[in-house]
């Protein structure tokens, strides 16, 4: 091999230079980023004796991960949750459950917030469950609200469990139903169900609750017409927020207002007048007067029977929503009618046929026998 000139010199001096701290070193390979002696551990999975022991003890670990399991969209898990459910009911319904809703801005994670704190010091215990909503193009929830409340998430007399909306009001608010009976089970005796605001949610919470609580702000505009009629025949109580500051008088004229506006609306069936009340998280003022007006909204339908008529209803309804919900389902999941469906989907989408033969070949193939 032959060199020129300044390639003989420069092999001369690294020659004699090999042994020189200025040399480089070659280095080392590159390391694999996850250690290839790690072995993940799976997690062993509890069984349903072992679910309902965890719960009724108050395990607030075992609750989740129940909570977890009814959530979950994977058919093998229905079957164990719901054998968990069935034995955690002989043990469930001794709370108070209270709905809450509100246009967004009300404050309703603050209220829950300062409210949650003054419960738990009435040696109550304290579930809240949150319905986040989900969003419409990713499918995906923030699930902050827990991080919202930082002041009571560490109470261990209070249990903090979002969960998100996920386009299906009436799904979730099956599966929040089966989770209050867990939170009952556990050993918590009121039970906070947050709404995503003023919509449609409203109306299946409505369904699963003793009382149904509607925040709202003063200042924004004309109050009476911020809010649906429908929300507000809805609501046991009325609760104006942020009344502090130069918002007092503000809230006061809107307390009065609302007030006036829910003594046109019939006497709901339990008999109970709903009243309006002015309170403020922040500066902590007004809450244990709310607070006394839940305690006798619920003295009230106790002792005259609504509640147990109210709750009887309820449970009735979410029956014939299980049966609507195992059939939607089951429908779906029938595999002729996967083979099928696309088909006449892109039939009516090409004016070949109406929407209505579609959906009737499809309920015949699936009736067939």
């Amino acid at each position: 091999m032959s060199f020129t000139k300044t390639e003989h010199y420069e092999k001369e001096y690294i020659d004699a230079h090999h042994d020189s701290a200025l040399n480089v070193a070659e280095g080392v390979a590159d390391q694999p980023i996850v250690n290839p002696y790690f072995q993940r551990r799976k997690k062993r999975s509890l069984s349903t004796e072992e679910y309902i022991a965890g719960i009724l003890r108050g395990d607030i670990t075992i609750l989740s991960q129940a909570i977890t399991l009814v959530e979950s969209a994977n058919p093998d898990h229905y079957a164990q949750a719901q054998q968990i459910i069935e034995g955690c009911l002989p043990h469930a319904g001794r709370s108070i459950r209270i709905g809450i809703t509100g246009v967004p801005g009300a404050g309703k994670s603050t209220w829950i917030e300062a409210v949650g704190g003054m419960v738990t010091r009435l040696k109550h215990k304290l579930a809240v469950l949150a319905i986040d909503p989900s969003s419409e193009r990713s499918g995906g929830s923030i699930l902050g609200d827990k991080t919202r409340m930082s002041t009571i998430s560490t109470n261990p007399d209070i249990f903090i469990r979002p969960s998100p909306s996920a386009g299906s009001l009436g799904g979730v608010a099956r599966k929040t139903r089966e989770t209050v009976v867990l939170c009952e089970a556990a050993g918590f005796d009121v039970i906070f169900i947050e709404t995503v605001g003023v919509g449609q949610s409203e109306t299946a919470v409505h369904s699963m609750v003793d009382m149904f609580l509607l925040l709202q702000i003063s200042g924004a505009g004309d109050e009476l017409q911020g809010i649906k009629r429908g929300i507000m025949e809805m609501a046991d109580m009325m609760v104006i927020t942020k009344a502090d500051g130069e918002n007092i008088h503000k809230a006061e004229l809107a307390r009065t207002q609302y007030q006036a506006a829910l003594r046109l609306f019939p006497t709901p069936e339990s008999g109970w007048k709903p009243q309006v009340y002015c309170c403020s998280s922040v500066a902590q003022t007004g809450l244990e007067e709310v607070w006394k007006g839940v305690e006798q909204y619920i003295d009230h339908i106790e002792q005259n029977g609504y509640m147990r008529h109210n709750r009887n209803r309820q449970n009735k309804y979410w029956m014939y929503e299980t049966i609507h919900e195992a059939l939607r389902s089951s429908f779906y999941r029938n595999p002729q009618i996967e083979s099928r469906i696309g088909e006449l989907e892109q039939a009516v989408l090409d004016d070949r046929i109406s929407s209505f033969i579609a959906a009737k070949e499809l309920l015949e193939l699936y009736f067939k026998k």
